[in-house]
Formats: structure tokens, C-alpha cells, sequence
């Protein structure tokens, strides 16, 4: 016996209603507890969702729920139902356990902003989308969850709506995203046309009975869907979203970027595998698009000095590793990258929150330095975060990172081209946060007037937080331990009834000798980026500056972030707004405004013209009747 499935979303649905309807009047104790509590018992119950499922022999790791029937006609029915495997188990720990430490550190992040009730609300209302998101066992389910925290999304990013730019970032993330939901909207069409039903376990079942492999259907269906993945998952060309959504308070930062919203299309890709193994192109497009976004998210964080726009760019540089896992068959390693990555990179960006938060709010790294004595906690935890996402031997980015890499080589889908690509785009991540972590904590102090005397290490309610993450991007990663290293990969064993696997066509063997050279490879690739960046930041302070200069043209591209966003704006925007325009022009003032004042004229003039037989004088109403009935009798006598 399991238990009820519907009770894991349920407690942050209750916490968003308490707190949404009632929170005006509750104080800031009680709505953060009801907040905090809500998704605490949510975690509480995927944790004995977890150990029942994992008792369970392997091929009996399964169970569906019906909440209720919903869509019901004819054959076709898409109920309210839940389905808990593997996969959906590693997503509902990963969402919740996360969620509630970001909960708890935003009770001290959000202390002091006036609309604190309304934050909570949706903070859960977005952990409450997400578990709906992971756990549904049919597509409508799912999108009910997708468009949820596309929703929740919106209205965190835009929280501070008075400030134009945070509103501005609101409605980019918004709208960037119904483009990638159109795409998988075209793709559920297509499934349902295709297999009669949207349950995903039926779907996967009958997929290579009623696909043909490498066929058009099942290619097209699977593009449609990385449409949408590349919306919500930030990848090319769909990414643009979510450097702005920086404008948003840092907690809805750290649970974007870890525990809901971006993770959305890698957990679809992984479990729609049975479909994209199938679809050999579609499988090498997620990987090339991965690997692309991977290295080019990675050169343009090196040049910020926003220290959430650097995290932010590597999120989307961590997304396209996940992305090219699953591009090579490898979804398992895909999804352990999505957990290890959700430990660090909360980690991360709550200590970004906890430097600000010392700083008066300031974001520029130019102007911080000498952190690390002032704020020790902060700067602890955010170096074992920095380590853990630079894949340094031990800890829990190490297994992941370099599990994508491996399979990105080795897998028959794979090549040395992904390998290079991976391995560089390692490499650089190493050396931009190292660079996060020197400008921020080391050198001369560089502060604002008046910053330095109100700078402190923040409260306990938001440290522990980070010391809790910490440990987990220490330890998370033992749970895959590769076989090269004495290990068992247990994730991966953990997986295997949820993920789809490729089949091996004339599949190459490695030596343990390869692989070993090529870890040691990575891990080299990576300690280079390390020491560039001590170089560039600490033993040579003006090298940055020379560089700059001796390399301006490329320094700028990089820096304006490959102009990205100013060509969006000319090939997309601009002509847009112009096309709209002249609507509002023709379309509008001319034919629907000049229809109804042709007609309010029209009505007018008619009014003109009758009332001049309304004298209000009764013997002229007699007089026209008596005309009138004249003209009537004479007609009809003379007919």
C-alpha cells in the first residue's frame, strides 16, 4: 500500500489558499509557518512515498491514482490521475525537499517587503504546480502543471510590478514561453491523433508498435515537444527569458532555477524517452541545441558582473548539459544532473541572496571584495556550491557532470565532438565562478559609500538553509558513483523502469582506461579554469582590463551578450509592434472605429429627421393617423 498520491500536492495548495485568501490578516509568523509547514508535509510524504516504492522489486515500481474522472467522451477519457515510478519519485523529493529550504530562507530573505502573505501564496501555488507537473500520468495533467508554473512564473519574476523593468521581465518570461507551448501543444495534438489517448504509460507501451522508428510522425511529435522544452528549460533559441527574470526576488531565483520552472522540460524530454528514442533526429537536434546552449550560456557569463545574471547563465549552461545527456540516450544522467544541480545551484543563488542581503541589496560584483571574514558562512557554503558545480573530485557535481560527459562520448548516439564541446563548457563554468567567488570575497574592498558599515553575516533562519544545501551538494552525488570508481550507480539502477533506452546499433566499447583518462581530462580542464581565474582576479588584478582591451571586439560580444536580444528586438519585436500599429491604424480606426461612427451617425442623423414630426401636440398625432389611414384604404380600394 502506498498511500494517497493526490496528499504530495495537495499541503502547498492549502498553504496557497490559506495564505492567498486569509494572509492580509494573519501576522508574518503565521503565514511564513503556514508556508513553510505546507511544503515541509509535502516533502515529509514523497520521503515515505520513496523508501515504499524503492521496497518494491524493480518492475513492480508503479502506481496510479484516479483523483476523479475529468475529461470524459466517448472512448476518450483523461482523468485526474497521478502516477508515482522512479522518476516522478526523484522529482517529487528533488521539488519538495529543496522547496522547503527555500522556504524557510525566504521567511528571512522577504522579512521586511510589505506584500509578504501574497509572496508565500505563490511560492506554494509554484510548488504546488510543479508536483502536478511531475506527477500527473497523462499529458493534460502535466499541462495543467506546465502552464501552472509557466503562471507562477509571471507573477514571482514581476512580484515588484511598481518597478517597470521586474513587470517587464514578468510578461518576456510569459510570452517567450506560450511560443515553446504552443510547439508542445502541436505535439499533444499529434500524440492524441496518433495513439487515441494522452496517457503517457499507454503511450509509451504502444510507441514502437505503432511508430515506425526514424519515421516522420514520431520525429515530428518529438521536435514539437522540445519546442516546449526549450521554452520552459531555457534553451536556444528560447532562453531569453530567463537572464530577466533576475528582477524577481532571490529566493524565486534559487526556486526556478533548481526546483521548478527550468527543470519542467528536462523531466518531460526524460519521460517521454520511449518517443525519442525513436526519433534518431530529434534525438541528435536535443543534443546539438544542449551542447550549444551549454558552451554558449557559459562564454557570455564570463563577462557579467551581476552576480544573478552570472548564476543565471549558468543555469541555462547546466540545462544544456542535461539536455545533451538526453540527446544521447543518456536521460538517466540527464535527471541525476537535474538533482545534483538543484542542490548547488539553490545553494548558489541563496548565497547571492545572503551577499546582497549583507550589501544593501547591491548586485555588482565591481563593487563588493573582502567578503569572506565579514560574511564566513555565506562565503563557505557558496565555495562548496562553486565547487560542486565546477565538477571537483568529491563532491556532488563531479558524478553528474561527468556522467554526461562520459555518455556524451561513449553512447552511440554520442561522439568526441560532444565530449570537446562538454568538456570546454566545463572548463569555462569553472573559471566564471571562481571568478563570482574572487571578486566577491577576496581583494580590496570596493563598496559604495555607506555600504560598508552595514554589512553582517544574515540571520540564522537563512544560513542554516545553506548549510543544509551544502551538505547535499557534497553528498548528493553518492548515490551514482560510476562502476570505474568501485561504485554501482544507483541512480541509474533506480531509473532504469522509468527511462526509455536506445538500442545499440553496432554500440562501441570502452576501455576503463578511456574513461578513466577522460575524467582525469575534465577534472584537468576544470582545475585550468580554476587557476585562470586566481590568476585574473588575484595574483593579476588589472589582467581582465588588458585583456579587455587587447580583445575588444570579442570582449563586447561577449559582454552585450551576443546581441542577442537587440536582433530579437529587430527581426521579431520591431516589425511586430509595427504590424500592430498599422492594424491599430487601418484595421482598427478605420474600419471598426469608422463602422460604429458611421452607424452612431447614421442614427443620429435619423433622429434629426424624425423628430420633427414629434411636436407633442395630440391633434397633430391625429392628424397623421387620420393621413395615414387615408393612404391605407385608398391602396387597398384601388387594389
Amino acid at each position: 500500500m502506498y498511500g494517497p498520491l493526490w496528499i504530495v500536492p495537495f499541503f502547498p495548495l492549502v498553504g496557497f489558499l490559506l495564505n492567498g485568501l486569509f494572509g492580509k490578516w494573519f501576522d508574518r509568523v503565521t503565514v511564513s509557518v503556514i508556508a513553510c509547514t505546507s511544503v515541509g508535509l509535502s516533502f515529509l510524504w514523497s520521503v515515505v512515498l520513496f523508501f515504499r516504492l524503492s521496497a518494491l522489486p524493480p518492475e513492480s515500481r508503479f502506481y496510479v491514482e484516479k483523483v476523479f474522472d475529468w475529461f470524459v467522451s466517448g472512448n476518450f477519457s483523461a482523468p485526474m490521475e497521478f502516477y508515482l515510478d522512479p522518476l516522478s519519485a526523484v522529482m517529487i523529493l528533488t521539488v519538495s525537499g529543496v522547496g522547503f529550504l527555500i522556504h524557510v530562507y525566504s521567511h528571512g530573505y522577504m522579512s521586511h517587503d510589505e506584500s509578504y502573505a501574497r509572496y508565500f501564496s505563490f511560492l506554494n501555488l509554484f510548488t504546488f504546480a510543479m508536483l502536478v507537473l511531475v506527477l500527473g500520468s497523462n499529458l493534460l495533467v502535466l499541462f495543467i502543471g506546465w502552464e501552472g508554473v509557466g503562471l507562477c512564473s509571471y507573477l514571482l519574476i514581476g512580484f515588484w510590478f511598481t518597478k517597470k523593468s521586474a513587470s517587464d521581465a514578468g510578461k518576456k518570461a510569459f510570452i517567450v514561453n506560450r511560443v515553446g507551448d504552443f510547439g508542445f501543444l502541436l505535439g499533444t495534438f499529434l500524440i492524441f491523433v496518433t495513439f487515441g489517448t494522452l496517457n503517457i504509460q499507454e503511450i509509451s507501451t504502444a510507441a514502437p508498435n505503432v511508430l515506425m522508428y526514424g519515421g516522420a510522425i514520431v520525429t515530428t511529435i518529438t521536435l514539437l515537444l522540445f519546442v516546449g522544452a526549450t521554452g520552459k528549460s531555457a534553451q536556444i533559441p528560447l532562453y531569453i527569458w530567463l537572464p530577466d527574470a533576475m528582477e524577481g526576488p532571490t529566493p524565486v531565483s534559487a526556486l526556478i532555477h533548481a526546483a521548478t520552472m527550468v527543470t519542467a522540460g528536462v523531466y518531460m524530454v526524460a519521460r517521454m524517452s520511449a518517443l525519442y528514442v525513436l526519433a534518431p533526429v530529434s534525438m541528435t537536434v536535443v543534443a546539438v541545441i544542449g551542447a550549444a546552449t551549454a558552451i554558449f550560456a557559459a562564454t557570455i557569463a564570463i563577462t557579467q558582473f551581476d552576480i544573478k545574471r552570472v548564476l543565471a547563465y549558468s543555469t541555462i549552461s547546466q540545462l544544456g548539459y542535461m539536455f545533451l545527456a538526453c540527446g544521447v540516450g543518456a536521460f538517466s544522467a540527464g535527471i541525476f544532473h537535474l538533482m545534483t544541480h538543484a542542490f548547488f545551484k539553490a545553494l548558489l543563488f541563496m548565497c547571492a541572496g545572503s551577499v546582497m542581503h549583507a550589501m544593501s541589496n547591491e548586485q555588482d560584483m565591481r563593487y563588493m571584495g573582502d567578503l569572506r571574514k565579514r560574511t564566513p558562512k555565506t562565503f563557505y557554503t557558496m565555495l562548496i556550491g562553486t565547487l560542486a558545480i565546477a565538477g571537483i573530485p568529491g563532491l556532488s557535481g563531479f558524478f553528474s557532470k561527468d556522467e554526461i560527459l562520459w555518455e556524451s562520448f561513449a553512447s552511440p548516439a554520442g561522439g568526441v565532438g560532444f565530449w570537446v564541446v562538454g568538456a570546454v563548457a566545463a572548463g569555462i563554468t569553472a573559471f566564471y565562478m571562481f571568478r563570482l567567488i574572487f571578486m566577491t570575497f577576496f581583494g580590496q574592498p570596493r563598496y559604495k559609500h555607506g555600504v560598508e558599515k552595514h554589512i553582517h553575516e544574515s540571520p540564522n533562519v537563512m544560513t542554516y538553509p545553506l548549510i543544509a544545501l551544502a551538505i547535499l551538494a557534497i553528498i548528493g552525488g553518492y548515490v551514482g558513483i560510476p562502476h570505474v570508481l568501485g561504485g554501482h550507480n544507483n541512480f541509474g539502477e533506480f531509473l532504469k523502469p522509468s527511462i526509455a533506452h536506445l538500442a545499440s546499433h553496432g554500440e562501441a566499447h570502452h576501455s576503463t582506461t578511456e574513461e578513466l583518462l577522460l575524467m582525469g581530462a575534465s577534472v584537468a580542464i576544470a582545475l585550468l579554469g580554476i587557476v585562470a581565474a586566481f590568476r585574473m582576479y588575484i595574483a593579476n588584478p588589472k589582467l581582465p582590463v588588458v585583456i579587455a582591451d587587447n580583445f575588444k571586439k570579442v570582449y563586447n560580444l561577449l559582454y552585450n551578450k551576443y546581441y542577442v536580444d537587440e536582433i530579437y528586438y529587430f527581426i521579431i519585436v520591431k516589425p511586430f509592434v509595427r504590424f500592430s500599429q498599422l492594424l491599430y491604424d487601418v484595421a482598427d480606426r478605420i474600419f471598426i472605429d469608422g463602422s460604429i461612427n458611421l452607424l452612431a451617425y447614421f442614427t443620429g442623423w435619423t433622429g434629426e429627421v424624425i423628430k420633427w414630426f414629434q411636436t407633442g401636440y395630440v391633434r397633430n398625432y391625429i392628424v397623421t393617423f387620420v393621413f395615414g389611414l387615408v393612404i391605407i384604404v385608398g391602396y387597398m380600394l384601388l387594389k
